[in-house]
C-alpha cells in the first residue's frame, strides 16, 4: 500500500473537526469545574458543530478519498 492510498485521517476536514471538538470539550470541562450546567451543554453543542463541520468539509472534498475514488484515479 502506498502512502497516497491512506492518510489515516490527516486531512483538513478531520483536523478541523477535532480542533472544534477539543474546544467544545474544554468548554464543558471548565463548566464542570465551575458547576455551570448550561455552559456544559453549550460545550457539548460545540462538539456537535465540530462533527457537522467535519462531515460538510468531507463532502466538499477536504476529507480522505474513498477506496473507489483512489482506484478509479489510477486508470
Amino acid at each position: 500500500m502506498s502512502a497516497s492510498e491512506t492518510d489515516h485521517g490527516s486531512t483538513p476536514a478531520a483536523w478541523t473537526a477535532v480542533i472544534i471538538m477539543l474546544v467544545g470539550m474544554t468548554i464543558s470541562g471548565f463548566a464542570l469545574w465551575f458547576a455551570h450546567v448550561s455552559l456544559f451543554w453549550a460545550g457539548i453543542a460545540v462538539c456537535g458543530v465540530g462533527a457537522v463541520v467535519g462531515k460538510v468539509m468531507q463532502s466538499l472534498g477536504f476529507g480522505q478519498k474513498s477506496r473507489a475514488e483512489l482506484v478509479g484515479s489510477d486508470t
